[in-house]
């Protein structure tokens, strides 16, 4: 259990605003269940999120041990691109599932991360967990960053929300492109029907964009860079998908009885670069094209030959 006191110097500010910008370590949300918990109090005194401070307030925080994530640790080797005593960058396989759900719950990225990372976990909103910040599909495949304290989480969730990062994927899609760049400004949001899906609406959606450009054309298929501006679920799989070229073996989104036969779409995150939350220096990393997104683009240089 940790405390902090904290001397509020400018009025008119939210409790729960100000918790979160004066603690690096506290998300908003992390701050909000800790007023609605009684451990913040104002003067003394109980108080309520959206609660006015004055010039010259004593707020008290306390902060809860944090409980034990209910993922087992797993020794299963990782990729790892990057890592320091704040973060790590990895190269997560097609195939393996980045958090533990139903139907998966062990194998995932999470467990792995459990074992790699012993104490050094991110214990954001009370539970320690690896800190992820964002995910990729399971059959994607490609780089992906890891808080491994609050401070780091907080900063890397503030820079996903103001879409500044750099996330450029590499994509096999089906059919030609008929540009060699363009980009898809389409909001996505749940599908009516089947809510496993998602797909371009206006109901209930957000805005999303992706730039692409073409980097070699096949017998029906192109290889497309996407770049992320927004980072909404499937979101290059839905769009490709709505300029009717989706990607190639896409189980959700794709074409039945493709020309080539590929299990699991074919989408790599090969390029990420963010502030690093502590350092505040600029750091990118790259990879290659695993062995499976390489041999498929050997198989279509030879079918267009």
């Amino acid at each position: 259990m940790t405390s902090h006191k904290l001397i509020c110097e400018n009025a008119g500010v939210r409790l729960d605003k100000f918790l979160a910008d004066a603690a690096p370590e506290l998300s908003r949300s992390m701050a909000v269940t800790l007023i609605e918990n009684g451990n913040v109090t104002v003067n003394g005194k109980p108080c309520s999120k959206k609660q006015k401070l004055s010039a010259g307030d004593t707020v008290d925080v306390t902060v809860p041990d944090a409980e034990p994530y209910e993922a087992k640790a797993e020794r299963i080797p990782l990729d790892i691109v990057y890592e320091d005593a704040d973060l790590l960058v990895v190269n997560k396989p097609k195939g393996m599932v980045v958090h533990p759900a139903a139907g998966n719950y062990e194998g995932t990225l999470v467990n792995a991360l459990l074992w790699h990372c012993g104490d050094s976990l991110s214990g954001i909103n009370g539970v320690l967990r690896p800190g992820i910040v964002h995910r990729i599909d399971k059959d994607t495949s490609g780089l992906l960053i890891v808080a491994k304290n609050d401070r780091a989480h907080k900063g890397l969730a503030e820079q996903i929300k103001a879409h500044s990062f750099t996330r450029a994927y590499e994509a096999v899609v089906f059919g030609s492109l008929k540009d060699d760049e363009g980009t898809v400004d389409a909001p996505i949001g749940r599908h009516p029907v089947d809510r496993k899906k998602m797909c371009v609406t206006q109901k209930n959606s957000k805005n999303a964009v992706t730039h692409y450009r073409v980097l070699s054309r096949y017998k029906g298929y192109t290889h497309v860079q996407c770049v992320l501006e927004t980072g909404r679920t499937h979101q290059i799989r839905v769009h490709m998908a709505y300029l009717g070229h989706p990607v190639a073996g896409d189980p959700v989104y794709g074409v039945k009885n493709e020309r080539v036969a590929f299990s699991g779409q074919c989408l790599h995150a090969k390029k990420i670069g963010f502030v690093h939350p502590v350092t505040g220096d600029y750091m990118e990393f790259d990879s290659e094209l695993p062995p499976y997104f390489q041999a498929f683009l050997h198989k279509l240089q030879n079918i267009s030959k």
